[in-house]
């Protein structure tokens, strides 16, 4: 039988290519909800070649726009938090692909794993600001989340057959960005257009500032915390500029498993999606003599501070990891209209931090307050 997947966060580049995923393999995988934030025009094309029992827009703006398109076709159209959150819980789905960006796949997810769907997690800022709440639930309703962040997946693999107990340390690997040769010196009058020049992935504009500023890599040692129930202090991070080695798993023997690829999303996505199966594909294979070198280094918290306020923030817990993601998502957004300088960004999440009221055990509607202030208290400091 074919998987049913819903998609949430279709027209990103998680979604994109999870849906060439599903192109490729039509006897195992087929859509039944696609989602998106505000590309109403990809998301009506989706539709069109897809099919699925129901689309939604979550920009309202944009649903009379979504709605005439499709609705000759038999399509039903929802919007906003409540038509994601019937996607989310659509009866007939097997799995939810979450990748939508931000906070605002906290509360789609949680639905999810309330209506038992099992979840191929690619929105990090999940498990970032609800670690311990998401994979609570996850364990009360019996079902899965797979990481499809090809640091995770390759940690998630590299755990196969082996039991959490022998696990000393994990190394998640990092390619350091288009600014990793950079003096600090140099990185004062960093443009937006060139923080979006990815040495190695192509990705979404949040995502890819993220990598130049290591707040990516800091975004997924909180999550590595809560998906493989690590102590901080097990969790490194080493820059791995080739990103060949997607993260390593060290034992408490010494020995090391690494996974390595090429750097291609899709791998990790048809993982998440046929596991425990692994299924033939098609796609380049990564060869040798392409990278006579791989190389690996120490990474830079004073010159990468994104990573430093990431790891406090795990060590202090409660809602730090939420306020760290609000005010981030704050200072992107700024940095991305040139209202902000790239090396300022981590001076607003660090000021975002330390003046924002400590909450040790939030509840969701306390995370949801949180949200909302730390993103004001960044934009008073910007």
């Amino acid at each position: 039988m074919k998987k049913k997947i819903s998609i949430l966060g279709s027209t990103g580049s998680i979604g994109t290519q999870a849906l060439d995923v599903i192109r490729s393999f039509p006897d195992h995988f087929e859509v039944t909800v696609l989602a998106a934030g505000t590309n109403a025009g990809l998301l009506i094309k989706q539709a069109l070649e897809w099919g699925p029992k129901i689309v939604v827009i979550a920009d309202k703006t944009r649903y009379k726009e979504v709605q005439t398109a499709l609705h000759t076709h038999g399509i039903e159209v929802r919007c906003g938090e409540e038509g994601l959150i019937e996607a989310a819980r659509y009866p007939s789905a097997d799995m939810v692909l979450v990748s939508l960006v931000g906070f605002a796949a906290l509360t789609p997810t949680i639905e999810a794993i309330r209506a038992r769907k099992d979840i191929a997690l690619a929105s990090k800022e999940v498990m970032v600001v609800a670690g311990g709440m998401v994979t609570r639930l996850a364990e009360e309703k019996n079902i899965r989340i797979l990481p499809v962040d090809s640091e995770h997946s390759a940690i998630f693999q590299c755990l196969e057959g082996e039991s959490k107990q022998q696990v000393e340390k994990i190394y998640l690997t990092a390619s350091g960005g288009p600014f990793l040769r950079y003096h600090p010196n140099e990185m004062e009058c960093i443009s937006p257009e060139a923080a979006l020049k990815h040495p190695n992935w192509k990705m979404g504009n949040k995502i890819t500032i993220d990598s130049a500023s290591m707040m990516n890599k800091g975004l997924e040692v909180i999550e590595a915390k809560w998906l493989f129930g690590l102590d901080p202090d097990q969790i490194d991070v080493v820059i791995h500029p080739q990103s060949i080695v997607h993260s390593l798993v060290q034992f408490r023997d010494g020995a090391l498993k690494a996974q390595l690829g090429t750097p291609d999303m899709r791998l990790p996505i048809l993982y998440a999606f046929s596991w425990p199966q692994r299924l033939s594909a098609s796609w380049p294979r990564f060869d040798f003599a392409d990278y006579p070198s791989l190389t690996f280094e120490k990474a830079d918290q004073k010159k990468f501070r994104n990573l430093a306020l990431s790891f406090q923030a795990l060590r202090k817990g409660g809602n730090i990891p939420c306020v760290l993601n609000a005010a981030n998502e704050v200072v992107v957004q700024a940095f991305l209209e040139k209202q902000l300088d790239f090396m300022k960004m981590p001076d607003v999440i660090e000021q975002t931090m330390e003046r924002s009221v400590y909450i040790a055990n939030p509840d969701l509607q306390e995370l949801r307050q949180c949200d909302l202030e730390a993103r004001l208290i960044a934009s008073e400091y910007i």
